[in-house]
């Protein structure tokens, strides 16, 4: 919480802001002069000094520009004192409120302080009101929010009220690809072993990589993993419209995001881009935006090894911390992670393998670019053969559609809250060692698989309680109240799938 003073002194006239202000704030001094005039009530032709406290964290951005005008007056007199009130918008010249991002986070912060009135721009009510406990004022400019405070402004204009609504996305644009239904499962021709890891991902939570030739339907199954996902829940919602209220345009949350996020970067994202950065204090990057949600690398390899490397500390943690000099910022990243990637760089060494002219050498080192460590954090590792001919001129004999699969997904997901629930967790795959090796633990003769890998040396410690967490989704698949043998078998089969 940021806490706006103000003082009034009897030197010659001058307007300081100080708490480590940037050019944003600094640049504020002549337009909230100007705000206030125009709306009645100008502000001391005296040396006026405001205090953004605590003074060591650095202030950025216009959202302080109201909170800053109704402290001047008030250090004046011309407004009654307002108590514990946040006050969030950006002001023009002429006195209106203007809307400014990450309303959402800064409303839930101020609740969770004990500041439950705050006051917004008119554009922004809508998202500041989905706070629970938040007692929210909307108004369109200055005057309106003095005369609420028992003040008696006297504006010279009032500014012009607001436009309509943005209008429709346009057909082709990024909003309107994601405000039309997902695409459909039973569009996948064949890969019957694809579509029952992509069911095991959606029911479990689980990391999918899945490596095959171009255009055997990679792309097509990872971009229908969302449309498997159930609805986001209120907290895990809240999560969410918060992450893309600090990312998205200002004043166009008007809602809980329900459904989760897909979030596909370029395989030439840097590593600010996809953990989060930017000057002053970092921003989300994809990974933060994918939160709850299926964060897909297509390409894999062609990524930047480190940068996707920088991947594997939030796939166990379930959150991104980003350090600067001058300030730290922890976002959350409880993604799904779904990599594709083709077994050569030609692409073309799978199935007979006829027509590719890779060495080995050149095999290994291409999809050498994706670290052990990595690959051993992702719990389902498939093939994906090419798609046959007669599977993809087949008119009967498609696989299930998203709707059916979702149901099912759906009911194992239920499993699984009523199970974890006392232990504070949400699906298996953020399983740890101590449930695993503890209350969940399988009994001998259910794990004796597992042991046997591990003293071939072909399971690490991370790779076993990885397969005991889609050991466990399968038998929520199943309706079983616990994994027997063949769930483990089946488990490490799924680890099997990728030629080393």
């Amino acid at each position: 919480m940021v806490e706006v003073e103000a003082d009034i002194g009897q030197t010659l006239p001058a307007f300081s802001i100080v708490g480590l202000p940037d050019a944003a704030l600094n640049e504020a001094r002549e337009r909230l002069r100007a705000a206030a005039r125009n709306t009645g009530l100008p502000l001391s032709p005296r040396k006026l000094t405001v205090n953004l406290t605590p003074a060591t964290l650095p202030k950025r951005g216009s959202l302080f520009d109201l909170a800053i005008v109704v402290s001047a007056l008030q250090a004046a007199g011309k407004v009654p004192p307002t108590g514990r009130t946040v006050y969030l918008a950006e002001l023009g010249l002429d006195g209106a409120l203007r809307p400014v991002r990450g309303i959402l986070p800064a409303v839930m912060a101020a609740v969770r302080a004990g500041h439950e009135h705050v006051v917004v721009a008119g554009a922004n009510t809508a998202e500041a009101r989905l706070v629970p406990g938040a007692r929210v004022e909307g108004h369109a400019c200055l005057a309106d929010v003095l005369a609420a405070a028992g003040a008696d402004p006297a504006p010279l204009h009032r500014p012009a009220p607001a436009g309509p609504p943005p209008p429709r996305p346009a057909p082709g644009s990024d909003d309107e690809d994601a405000a039309r239904p997902g695409p459909d499962l039973a569009e996948v021709a064949g890969q019957a072993e694809g579509r029952l890891a992509l069911e095991i991902a959606a029911a479990g939570g689980h990391h999918l990589l899945m490596v095959g030739p171009p255009g055997s339907g990679k792309t097509m199954l990872a971009e229908r993993l969302p449309g498997l996902l159930p609805d986001l829940d209120d907290a895990a919602a809240m999560e969410v419209t918060a992450v893309h209220s600090l990312n998205g345009a200002a004043g166009r949350c008007t809602a809980l995001v329900r459904r989760p996020p897909f979030e596909a970067p370029h395989h030439t994202v840097s590593a600010p881009a996809l953990l989060g950065g930017g000057s002053g204090i970092p921003r989300p990057g994809a990974a933060s935006r994918a939160h709850r949600g299926v964060l897909f690398l297509d390409e894999a390899p062609e990524f930047d090894r480190r940068v996707v490397d920088a991947l594997r500390q939030p796939l166990e943690s379930g959150r991104v911390r980003i350090d600067r000099s001058i300030a730290s910022a922890t976002y959350p990243a409880r993604f799904q992670l779904v990599l594709a990637a083709n077994p050569c760089p030609c692409g073309l060494s799978g199935g007979r393998g006829a027509e590719c002219r890779c060495t080995p050498r050149e095999r290994r080192c291409y999809f050498g670019r994706l670290s052990g460590p990595l690959l051993d954090r992702i719990d389902l590792q498939i093939a994906v053969p090419r798609v046959s001919y007669g599977e993809l001129a087949a008119e009967t004999g498609r696989g299930e559609a998203t709707a059916s699969v979702a149901r099912r997904v759906a009911a194992a997901r239920a499993a699984q809250a009523q199970r974890l629930h006392r232990h504070g967790v949400r699906t298996n795959a953020e399983l740890g060692g101590a449930l695993l090796q503890g209350p969940l633990r399988p009994g001998r003769a259910v794990t004796a698989p597992l042991e046997r890998a591990m003293d071939r040396g072909e399971l690490t410690a991370r790779g076993h309680q990885r397969v005991l967490r889609v050991a466990w989704t399968l038998a929520d698949l199943e309706g079983r109240a616990a994994p027997d043998a063949d769930d483990v078998e089946t488990a490490l089969w799924f680890r099997s799938l990728v030629p080393a």
